[in-house]
C-alpha cells in the first residue's frame, strides 16, 4: 500500500493502491447540512485584485469584447513563463497561475482547425502569423482536417445539407477533460509512475497491433504532458511532484 505523509488522517482505501479519485472521496467525504453562516466576506488583498481585474474588463469592453490576443506563441501547457494579474500586486495573488502571459489574454489555439483560430484573430483586428499559418497546413495536421479526412460521402452531403449539427468538426473537437484533482491527491511524480507501468504493461505480451501502437502513443503523449505540468508549476515556485499536504496547496495544484 503507498502511502504519503500528506495522507496522513485520511480513511485508506482502494486509493491507496491505485489512482482512484472517486474512492478517495467515497471514503473521506462529510456531508454539510449547515447554512451560509461560516462564510467569510472578502479580504483587503481580495478586494484590491478584483479592483484591479475589474478595470481590465472594462479596458476589454471598451474593445469590444476582446482585451489582447495572442498572435505568434502556440498554445501549450508550458508556452509561457509565470505570469500574475499585476506584477506590483502579485504578493496579494495566493493561488496563481494565467493562461497566457496578460491577464483576460486569449490563447492562440490551432490545433483543432487552423482556420477558427485565425478567423477569431481577424474578427478582432489581429493579424495571424504567417508562419504559424504554414506550419499548421503545410507540416502539422489539426483535429479538423484529420475528421473531414474521416467523413464518409453520406457524412459529408449531412453536414453540408445542414441535417446534422454538432459534428465533430465543428463541436467536438476531441477535447479532454482533465481529472487533475488527481495531482492534488497523488503529485505528478506518483502519476508519472502509474503511467509509465501502463505503458510497459501495454503491448507486453500482445501483438503490435495498430491500436496498441496508437494506446502507447498515447500514453506517453500523456507522461510528456505531466512533466510539462511539473515544469510549469516550478515556474512559479511550486513543488507539485508530492501530493498537496494543505488545502491552499491542493487549490494551486489543480
Amino acid at each position: 500500500m503507498t502511502n504519503f505523509d500528506a495522507w496522513e488522517g485520511f480513511t485508506p482505501g482502494h486509493w491507496n493502491d491505485d489512482v482512484n479519485v472517486r474512492d478517495f472521496i467515497q471514503k473521506n467525504y462529510t456531508p454539510y447540512d449547515g447554512d451560509e453562516s461560516f462564510l467569510e466576506g472578502p479580504t483587503d488583498r481580495t478586494n484590491r485584485l478584483w479592483g484591479r481585474l475589474q478595470e481590465y474588463q472594462k479596458q476589454e469592453r471598451a474593445k469590444g469584447g476582446v482585451l489582447d490576443m495572442e498572435t505568434d506563441v502556440v498554445s501549450d501547457i508550458d508556452a509561457y513563463g509565470p505570469a500574475y494579474i499585476d506584477d506590483s500586486m502579485k504578493d496579494d495573488e495566493q493561488i496563481v497561475g494565467l493562461q497566457t502571459d496578460k491577464p483576460l489574454k486569449r490563447a492562440f489555439m490551432p490545433y483543432g482547425g487552423i482556420r477558427m483560430a485565425e478567423e477569431a484573430l481577424t474578427t478582432y483586428g489581429y493579424t495571424p502569423n504567417p508562419q504559424l499559418h504554414e506550419i499548421f497546413t503545410k507540416y502539422h495536421k489539426t483535429h479538423n482536417e484529420a475528421v473531414f479526412d474521416t467523413y464518409t460521402p453520406e457524412m459529408m452531403t449531412a453536414r453540408h445539407c445542414h441535417i446534422v449539427t454538432g459534428l465533430p468538426d465543428t463541436y467536438g473537437r476531441g477535447r479532454i477533460v482533465g481529472d487533475y484533482r488527481r495531482v492534488a491527491l497523488y503529485g505528478i511524480d506518483y502519476l508519472i509512475e502509474k503511467k509509465e507501468a501502463d505503458k510497459a504493461a501495454t503491448g507486453h505480451n500482445d501483438m503490435m497491433t495498430g491500436k496498441v501502437v496508437r494506446l502507447r502513443e498515447e500514453i506517453a503523449e500523456q507522461i510528456k504532458a505531466l512533466k510539462k505540468m511539473k515544469k510549469l508549476a516550478e515556474s512559479y515556485g511550486f513543488d507539485i511532484s508530492k501530493p498537496a499536504k494543505t488545502a491552499k496547496e491542493a487549490v494551486q495544484w489543480l
